[in-house]
């Protein structure tokens, strides 16, 4: 007798594997071929959005007469906020209500490529406010209505993987915490990684660039497995981060041995294209993984820990307000993280801490739950990291309000291989104050 309906057979567990990447262009010197990517995908008009620091370095000139050479006009927002914020975005909209174009470029590190997708977002749909699309609780959690316009991302930093997301992250102006908007139609049409884009980067940049691109493939390689939870009622319902598979545990474990190599030597030695080129890799690679994969505990605690922020000032980065750079803040709280994940799979993380360099012998699951903590402190340590969250100011009387940030994160959280409740946040939080 045939099935009368799909649900009758559901499985226990999901075991659907969904997958999504840009097409990637990678190389050094790949930059000089953006304006023939973008006249071959039929654009004859773009808005190019950057930030004054790459303003002042000349790059974003030198992109757009790329561009301009093939006959593509260029429009330039250089105002894109380090860290943006809903309402940052919202006013750069505001001022860019009356622009027409077919395309759009973001030029920079993960502040800037969000912002180009916030604006190709808001653009083209007006009238909306950016917390309709929030992640819930925060927001509203709705899904974009409809198409984008092709979005070509050029990162400038080997860190947050936004070139090769269907995401972006954001404060929210007056909750004092981030959160993110995820939607597939947020993917870029194009990544367009240059490593030699990389190479004017400041030492602490590069070192909290490269914090981002370890814990994304930290914790993407230790999420909750995609078969292990529950089946989702529809299609529509199933989420970008869809929990550790073997999709993304290889790009995961490349961008770790990636970082295990170059790291160190990208921060130490500014003009090591190898390393540059090595660490660009890992961001991409690492941003695949986590795309789909998905993040949980460091990057839930780094939302209230970059919104809370009252005088910090990172060295490296020329800001005019008070911030915690993301990498550092999700690198402060991953060593206490992984002490709490490890008992639900020693072997990643085991693995994990392998594939960043760790020596191995003599270590059993029994006696290895300190490896990749110490493995990841060791990393942070040379390359001039965080001490910890006092490091931002943060103390014993903040700890209560850095875990209700927190636990507002459940998109991320859902994505932790134990269930979190607010007294594991307290014990993460408590035990990052100083490593």
């Amino acid at each position: 007798m045939a099935s009368s309906g799909w649900a009758e057979n559901a499985p226990e567990q999901e075991r659907i594997i969904s997958w999504q990447a840009p097409p990637l262009k990678f190389g050094v010197g790949a930059t000089r071929e953006i304006g023939h990517a973008l006249r071959t995908s039929g654009i004859t008009s773009v808005l190019l959005v950057t930030d004054p620091v790459l303003v002042g370095l000349g790059l974003p000139a030198r992109v757009a007469k790329q561009i301009e050479q093939e006959g593509i006009s260029v429009a330039l927002f250089d105002r894109a906020r380090v860290e943006p914020t809903d309402e940052s975005c919202a006013e750069a909209a505001r001022e860019l209500a009356a622009l027409q174009v077919d395309g759009y470029v973001g030029l920079g590190g993960g502040s800037s490529i969000d912002t180009a997708k916030m604006l190709n977002l808001l653009l083209s749909y007006p009238g909306r406010p950016v917390r309709d699309y929030l992640n819930a609780p925060i927001g509203a959690g709705s899904p974009i209505p409809g198409p984008l316009k092709p979005l070509v991302a050029v990162p400038t930093t080997a860190g947050s993987g936004s070139e090769c997301t269907a995401m972006v992250a954001l404060g929210v102006t007056g909750l004092n915490v981030k959160t993110g908007i995820s939607d597939p139609r947020l993917l870029p049409a194009l990544a367009l990684v240059d490593p030699a884009n990389t190479l004017t980067l400041p030492p602490a940049v590069t070192a909290a660039s490269g914090y981002d691109v370890l814990t994304h493939a930290c914790e993407s390689y230790t999420a909750r497995a995609y078969d292990r939870r529950p089946p989702y009622p529809t299609p529509a319902d199933r989420p970008l981060y869809i929990g550790a598979n073997p999709i993304s545990d290889v790009w995961a474990e490349q961008a770790l041995a990636l970082v295990g190599r170059y790291l160190r030597r990208a921060v130490l030695n500014p003009d090591d294209l190898e390393a540059r080129t090595g660490m660009s890799r890992a961001a991409s690679f690492a941003g695949m993984g986590f795309g789909n994969a998905g993040t949980h505990i460091p990057h839930a605690c780094a939302y209230p820990i970059a919104g809370l922020v009252r005088d910090y000032r990172p060295a490296g980065y020329e800001v005019d307000h008070a911030m915690v750079p993301h990498g550092a803040a999700v690198v402060s709280t991953a060593a206490a993280a992984f002490e709490f994940t490890y008992p639900t799979s020693p072997e990643r993380h085991l693995r994990a801490a392998e594939l960043l360099g760790a020596n191995l012998a003599g270590v059993t699951t029994a006696n290895g739950a300190d490896v990749l903590p110490a493995t990841l402190l060791s990393l942070v340590a040379d390359t001039g990291g965080p001490g910890g969250l006092r490091d931002f100011g943060y103390g014993a009387k903040d700890v209560r309000h850095l875990v209700e940030g927190a636990l507002k994160q459940q998109r991320l959280l859902v994505c932790c291989p134990r269930d979190v409740a607010a007294r594991d946040l307290e014990r993460v939080i408590v035990g990052s104050m100083a490593r």
